[in-house]
């Protein structure tokens, strides 16, 4: 189900000093909303679906992670390892060797997202050539 549009959730204008007036009350029904949206943003994004799933056999090293996910920059791996690792999916463990080795594993919280992300990953591969056709169409409808 998609977001309402509810006539006060539709002003537009902001508010000048002639026309202020208290902002409305949020609907308590969707409190958690931003909640959820931060959590779908973190694991719905492209680079943590792909870490994910590569973490899914194991841990594995940076270097390793960066070998695997092709196209990932260092800067983009790291900011979505930190994410991951922020959120409670991903655990870094630092090896006191010469040079320090550092492995970056699923916690459990991120191992029950395993089968949703390989679903997601799975209809995406099976759905490739559908969503090129639909994209194609509605650029060749859309063309100025």
């Amino acid at each position: 189900m998609g977001t309402l549009l509810k006539p006060e959730n539709t002003d537009l204008p902001a508010p000048t000093r002639a026309n202020q007036r208290p902002a409305p009350m949020p609907d308590p029904n969707h409190a958690d909303c931003r909640g959820v949206a931060s959590i779908l943003a973190r694991v719905g994004d492209k680079w943590s679906v792909f870490v994910i799933m590569m973490l899914s056999d194991g841990p594995k090293r940076f270097n390793e992670l960066k070998r695997m996910i092709n196209g990932i920059s260092q800067r983009m791996l790291t900011l979505t390892l930190r994410g991951l690792e922020r959120d409670g999916l991903v655990t870094r463990t630092i090896f006191p060797t010469i040079p320090p080795r550092v492995d970056y594993e699923l916690t459990d919280l991120g191992r029950g997202l395993q089968q949703p992300v390989k679903a997601l990953g799975e209809w995406a591969i099976a759905h490739q050539e559908q969503i090129a056709a639909a994209r194609t169409r509605f650029d060749e409808r859309n063309e100025p």
